[in-house]
């Protein structure tokens, strides 16, 4: 064999090498587990999933072909979360995506091998997920809502709505990293003539009750923060504050939705469209440790209409005008 021939046979082998070896990664079935804090019956945990299949189609990983999909519903539930963990494990998948951060504490606490990408969480690196947003080391990485700095927005934004308000109780769960450090943040920036209070955001009885006892004096609002008790249960929080003529602004729009009056946060949905390029790139051979925790770009303003008139609440102008969305 000539020399030429030889060398162009070497090169274009190495050429097509590496198409080849991706084009085997697609053709071979993989298993990547999802556990989600919500109910399967969920329009909204339906919506996340969707958004991440899609993406995950678009990538070239396509279910039944060379993709095969573990999905267990947690609806809210701690003991699910650490059932459906351990079963997820026990599966081998390739990775995992984790919705929320009880979702991804039940996950480490039962492998620290299986990759896991997650999405809707506040402070990874308070709650010990990774070590930094930059280099997470470990098995774990994905996407932050959203950091504890909104939360001032979240009260700023209540006055602007509602002027004559000079109490806010703020709706938080004590007992996660983001209940702390949301609180703080909007104790940080409160304006000099706004009494600040808390209630709690984990049982249905203590949030009515908090809120009953909030609303026997004038000129309150509430601030509602993230929580799971809130992404579960948005309409129990929304029914309340529509009961007891009580402004509110919500973090995401899915309060708005069954009848909340204003929130400020990112779209969940659309964060479930990156978590999907990160399992790819995790199927394709990269290691969670190297790819880093990343943030929303982009916070939505939605507002309902129907209930500020049911409140007797005229939004101003400038506050429309900033409006994503608004719901007739």
């Amino acid at each position: 064999m000539r020399r030429r021939e030889f060398v162009m046979i070497v090169g274009g082998a190495a050429t097509a090498w590496p198409l080849m070896t991706h084009a085997q990664q697609l053709d071979q079935v993989r298993r990547v587990g999802v556990l989600t804090n919500r109910a399967e019956s969920d329009p909204e945990g339906q919506a996340h999933l969707r958004a991440f299949v899609q993406r995950l189609s678009e990538l070239g990983w396509v279910e039944g072909r060379n993709l095969r999909l573990d999905i267990r519903w947690g609806a809210g539930s701690d003991e699910r979360y650490r059932r459906y963990a351990a079963e997820l494990v026990a599966l081998s998948p390739d990775v995992i995506l984790a919705a929320t951060s009880p979702v991804v504490a039940a996950l480490q606490k039962a492998t620290r091998t299986v990759a896991l990408v997650f999405a809707g969480v506040i402070d990874p690196v308070g709650s010990g997920f990774v070590e930094s947003l930059s280099q997470p080391g470990g098995n774990t990485t994905g996407f932050t809502v959203f950091d504890f700095a909104i939360g001032g927005k979240w009260l700023g934004l209540l006055k602007e709505i509602a002027p004559d308000v000079t109490r806010a109780a703020v709706l938080r769960d004590p007992t996660i990293a983001a209940g702390v450090g949301l609180f703080g943040a909007i104790q940080a920036v409160a304006p000099i003539g706004v009494e600040l209070s808390v209630i709690g955001l984990q049982d249905a009885n203590v949030v009515e009750r908090g809120i009953a006892s909030f609303a026997r004096r004038a000129n309150g609002g509430l601030v509602v923060t993230a929580s799971p008790f809130g992404s579960t249960h948005p309409d129990v929080i929304v029914v309340l504050a529509a009961r007891y003529k009580l402004p509110a602004v919500y973090p995401f729009r899915y309060f708005v939705d069954v009848g909340g009056l204003i929130s400020y946060g990112p779209n969940i949905a659309a964060l479930y469209r990156p978590t999907a390029e990160y399992v790819d790139r995790i199927l394709k051979g990269e290691k969670p440790a190297d790819l880093p925790v990343q943030a929303p770009t982009k916070y939505e303003l939605v507002i309902n209409l129907k209930a500020a008139k049911a409140l007797g609440i005229e939004i101003p102008h400038s506050v429309l005008a900033r409006a994503d969305d608004v719901i007739e």
